[in-house]
């Protein structure tokens, strides 16, 4: 018997059906705990439908996604491949080859570790003549800032680029060049979050529209520069929102808003200088959402970007967004997130946590009147942050979990973000110390494997992430076996891993003849933990635990032993 598909109808479920079924599948625990809060203060829920929408946004709604889909300032992703070279000549030949393999904005950082001199600026400035650019400066006088004096007067008119500086930058001779750049990235890599940053892009408006004079004037020079990170669809919806809001701004004014390019590039504060090929996958992550996000113009950061980027990974971060751009198809959609429940949603929540942000700025008197609170505000968020992926909440795969111990931490820095503050900065320097240290780390397992290879395999687990690979006993069935071979092992440092009821036993045994061994177990104990602590347990280790102060306790305690 044959079926047709599109003869065949499903029962719609209610939210309220749907909520019954989530509770008795997860068996006692509470249907809140489905519940998510963001960074931003905002609580996302496990399921979003079409009535919650429209409940919450109204004929809002049709207004938000109008105003977005109205809003875009490129019909598609311009791909701004940074220049990266050592030397004059071999930055020209990379220039020259990005443009050949598909690289449509040249991107340079003025922190160049070469001179510039007279010869290089005019090569510099017919690229810029002929070509859109992104450039970054370190301040209003920056040397590189002689390029334009090299461009022909009679093509500067027809000039299309950007510059990002912490000032807006006078070009009078160039109309299509935008030089009052919103730069959110110095913030996000601080710690900021979404909501932050998309009040910030505002109060840079605010601060820009006073120098420019007219909402056109503006409107001709403005753009926003974000660092898009690696949550997904927060990330669209950040992108999304800054379009909303750039209309509420416009409004204020009294006119209809004009369109702002939005300039975005992967964020790096998630990178880690250890199992480098994982920020190969979040600069991906990254440059996907900002292409749905309706990002105009993109840079990827190469995932040896924190050091030295080579000919292939430079390649790959290009490939990333030609990928995105050439088979993807989502640029060939209008607004690709629009409509979903959840998205439209998140970026409603963002646009007004935005706006009542950026109103609570302008009362204290502007962007630089608020930056003390402002800094201490984004340091607390950055806290929390650190704070979750010390004890694992937040996932820094390669480095906080599932970490390769055999990694070598590369000694070079990238001087362009040094300054960044890296989630994964504690978990290398925790790589540094154990290996200036490197104590002698074992585990003891006591009883079956089949009781004790999880807790085991946990210890081990989190001894990656420092890069150490501790020594395992194997199966020990016997108190007197245990205690043998601590006494051979000529270990510094042991967890004691087993069933509960394996670890009670074999524990105080242990404890009276360990020597100068610092011992630890995996696992809570709380009622014996007194006892055990007493006796001279070191501590235990136990998921839930900053692993951070763990493991920096572990090198000073054997320290304190030799």
């Amino acid at each position: 018997m044959s079926i047709n598909m599109k003869e065949i109808e499903f029962q719609t479920a209610s939210y309220e059906q749907w909520k019954e079924e989530a509770i008795k599948a997860l068996k006692g625990k509470p249907f809140e705990s489905l519940f998510t809060k963001t960074f931003e203060g905002i609580t996302l829920e496990p399921l979003y439908t079409q009535e919650m929408l429209v409940e919450k946004l109204g004929d809002q709604l049709e207004k938000q996604v109008s105003t977005i889909r109205t809003l875009t300032a490129n019909e598609g992703l311009d791909i701004a491949q940074q220049i990266i070279g050592e030397t004059k000549e071999q930055f020209i030949a990379n220039l020259e080859d990005s443009l050949a393999r598909g690289n449509e904005v040249i991107t340079v950082d003025s922190r160049l570790p070469f001179a510039l001199d007279d010869e290089f600026m005019t090569v510099l400035a017919d690229y810029f003549t002929e070509y859109s650019f992104k450039l970054t400066l370190t301040n209003a006088k920056d040397p590189v800032l002689a390029v334009f004096d090299k461009i022909d007067e009679g093509k500067r008119a027809d000039v299309e680029g950007f510059i990002i500086a912490d000032e807006a930058i006078e070009l009078p001779s160039f109309p299509k060049v935008r030089t009052f750049a919103a730069n959110t990235v110095k913030f996000h890599n601080d710690g900021a979050n979404a909501v932050q940053e998309l009040a910030i892009a505002l109060a840079q408006a605010a601060q820009f529209a006073e120098k420019a004079g007219s909402y056109e004037a503006l409107a001709n020079k403005y753009f926003v520069n974000f660092a898009v990170d690696t949550q997904f669809f927060n990330e669209i919806a950040k992108i999304r929102a800054f379009k909303v809001l750039w209309k509420a701004f416009s409004s204020a004014y009294g006119v209809e808003a004009v369109a702002v390019p939005v300039v975005a590039e992967t964020s790096v504060r998630s990178f880690s200088k250890v199992d480098v090929y994982v920020n190969l996958l979040r600069a991906g992550n990254e440059a996907f959402s900002a292409a749905i996000g309706g990002a105009d113009v993109m840079t990827v950061h190469p995932h040896d970007i924190l050091t030295k980027p080579t000919a292939q990974s430079i390649r790959i971060a290009r490939n990333t967004l030609l990928v995105t751009k050439e088979e993807s198809q989502v640029l060939n959609v209008l607004d690709p997130a629009g409509g979903s429940y959840f998205i439209e949603s998140l970026t409603a929540d963002y646009a007004k946590a935005a706006w009542e942000l950026f109103l609570k700025i302008e009362e204290a008197g502007g962007l630089d009147a608020y930056l003390p609170t402002l800094t201490a505000e984004i340091e607390e968020i950055y806290n929390e942050r650190k704070k979750q992926v010390e004890t694992r909440k937040i996932s820094l795969i390669g480095t906080n979990i599932y970490a390769n111990p055999a990694d070598e931490l590369p000694t070079e820095e990238n001087p362009q973000f040094a300054d960044v503050k890296r989630l994964a900065i504690p978990f290398e320097n925790l790589r540094r110390d154990f290996a200036a240290n490197a104590p002698k780390v074992g585990i003891l397992t006591f009883g079956e494997l089949k009781n004790f290879k999880a807790r085991a395999d946990y210890v081990a687990g989190v001894f990656a992430v420092a890069g150490i690979v501790p020594e395992q006993s194997g199966e020990i069935t016997s108190v007197d076996a245990a205690k043998a071979w601590l006494a051979e092992s000529g270990l510094e440092y042991v967890v004691v891993a087993g069933a509960d009821e394996d670890t009670k036993q074999v524990v105080p045994a242990l404890l009276e003849g360990k020597g100068n061994v610092r011992l630890d177990v995996a696992g809570k104990f709380k009622d014996e933990e007194a006892e055990w602590t007493a006796a001279g347990l070191n501590g235990f280790i136990f998921a839930g635990q900053n692993i951070i102060e763990k493991l920096n306790s572990v090198t000073a305690s054997v320290k304190e032993v030799l």
